[in-house]
């Protein structure tokens, strides 16, 4: 029988508090976010691929659902306050094994996002350092340089980290800003129009694919509550940054798409669908401020990678905490990061270069592109079976929070984040710009359906084989004091052979 000194410490197991502020956490929702990524790729893609110039609003659309959707999801992270986030609201909204699917569903879809951004990081660094240094090497090379950063970063204090995305985040939103009143003091022929701003220019036809594409671009807005345990004041911290930062967000994203249709004017649909579609943002500003937009491309790209890195890692740490994956997982080294779940995320890292390498993917096409909305889908059906839990939780534990904090707000959230989610599944072609049914749009899409079966039925295997492992999942830092108390328990024959002794 185990002794409580078989237990894992305390120190091992738990993340190093109070080490985050507002601030911090919001570096680290905007790098995940990649506002620059966003506005000089996903944008142009939005116009290319729906044809249409409402995009703007159908980025304040999707901010408008999201802000909706934040009010239950704070309310749920005051009361739980877990890096598991998503996995342990619902595990505790719509029961354990569903936590166990969607801890799975979440872990598959950051980890396509994570390791679908080696796949444009490479390419893009390849092709900076042959123009301005005269290196020639191969963009595996490159991916693996920026893949050893991010390893390297992943295991450092999460404060250090925070204040490199800090540094980055404030210069692309600067430089996004530039460009912006550039484009804007330059309009075309027709002068500034507000027409594209306005939610009545989204028709029902084009409506899916707009949307679909536009959601994409608040990947990472989520973030917020993985940070709870590592925050100063989490009850204050992590609402704060995650409002600002979905508000400076979805002012960025609809004024840099609404510069771009005033300053291309009738052209702006055929320049995005041109050869030159994916250079729109930094062609308003030719120059220095171009040249220094493209290079900040460069770390908006990496600072994104150690964003997703750090949110996995602390899903998989979370789960190594409550035994659902193996206790080495919630271990933590003298940083206080997640020592052994970050270094499994590098490997997932190096396996998918390595594996794109192998098999002779296009590491934009195939790599960035496809497992980045890939991973962008998934986290938004995680969002939707989130809110869902938190309407169920508060069903039954309202607690002082107001009808439209536990209830109205998550009610119509999950309702209209269910719309959206299909309109991704239903347009998947369009977001890959792939012939419609083909094998992409089915398989990708199913890696997620794969991923809830599986953790739901390894939920219900630990219901029956590790009781005590099951009883933890979703309680977040009291499933250690529980891991441990039932480590320590005497078994009931011993107890009861104690007591006929007796």
């Amino acid at each position: 029988m185990s002794t409580p000194s078989q237990a894992p410490s305390k120190m091992s197991q738990a993340l190093a508090r109070d080490r985050l502020g507002a601030p911090a956490v919001g570096f680290f929702i905007l790098a995940g976010v990649a506002p620059l990524t966003v506005t000089e790729g996903v944008v142009p893609s939005a116009f290319a691929a729906t044809g249409i110039t409402s995009v703007p609003a159908a980025f304040l659309v999707v901010a408008a659902v999201l802000a909706i959707f934040v009010i239950g999801y704070l309310a749920m992270a005051r009361r739980i306050p877990n890096s598991g986030a998503a996995y342990a609201f619902i595990s505790q909204g719509l029961g354990k094994p569903a936590g166990v699917a969607g801890a799975l569903v979440a872990v598959v879809a950051y980890n396509l996002l994570q390791v679908g951004l080696y796949g444009m990081i490479g390419p893009q660094l390849a092709s900076f350092a042959a123009d301005n240094f005269g290196l020639h090497l191969p963009w595996g090379v490159w991916a693996f340089g920026a893949w050893a950063v991010v390893t390297v970063l992943g295991l450092l204090r999460v404060d250090l980290s925070g204040r490199v995305l800090g540094v980055l985040s404030v210069l692309e939103l600067v430089v996004i800003v530039a460009v912006t009143v550039r484009g804007l003091s330059h309009p075309a022929a027709g002068g500034v129009s507000f027409a594209s701003l306005s939610p009545s220019s989204l028709h029902f036809s084009s409506l899916g694919a707009v949307l679909a594409v536009a959601v994409l671009g608040f990947v990472g807005v989520e973030q917020g509550p993985v940070f709870s345990e590592e925050a100063r004041s989490p009850k204050r911290t992590i609402p704060m940054a995650t409002y600002i930062s979905l508000g400076v967000i979805a002012v960025v994203y609809a004024a840099a798409s609404w510069a771009m249709v005033v300053h291309y004017g009738s052209q702006v649909v055929p320049t995005a669908q041109g050869p030159d579609g994916t250079g729109m943002l930094f062609a308003m500003a030719p120059g220095t401020v171009a040249s220094i937009g493209r290079s900040l491309f460069l770390t908006s790209l990496l600072a994104a990678a150690l964003a997703f890195h750090t949110a996995v890692g602390r899903y998989m740490w979370a789960l190594g905490r409550e035994r659902v994956l193996p206790a080495v997982m919630g271990r933590t080294g003298s940083t206080g990061a997640p020592q052994a779940a970050s270094l499994v995320q590098s490997l997932l890292g190096a396996v998918a270069i390595l594996l794109a390498l192998g098999l002779h993917w296009d590491p934009v096409s195939q790599l960035f592109f496809w497992g980045g909305t890939t991973g962008g889908v998934g986290i938004l059906l995680l969002l939707t079976a989130t809110s869902a839990a938190v309407v169920r939780y508060f069903w039954t534990k309202p607690g002082e929070e107001t009808a439209w904090r536990r209830l109205v707000a998550p009610a119509a959230a999950t309702v209209l984040l269910a719309v959206m989610a299909w309109l991704c599944i239903n347009h998947f072609d369009v977001l890959l710009n792939v012939a419609p049914g083909s094998l992409p749009t089915k398989v990708l899409p199913g890696l997620f359906g794969i991923a809830a079966v599986i953790g739901a039925g390894w939920g219900l295997v630990l219901k029956h084989r590790q009781p005590e492992a099951y009883a933890a999942i979703g309680l977040g830092s009291a499933a250690m004091a529980h891991n441990i108390t039932a480590v320590a328990a005497p078994a009931p024959s011993a107890a009861k052979t104690t007591r006929s002794t007796r």
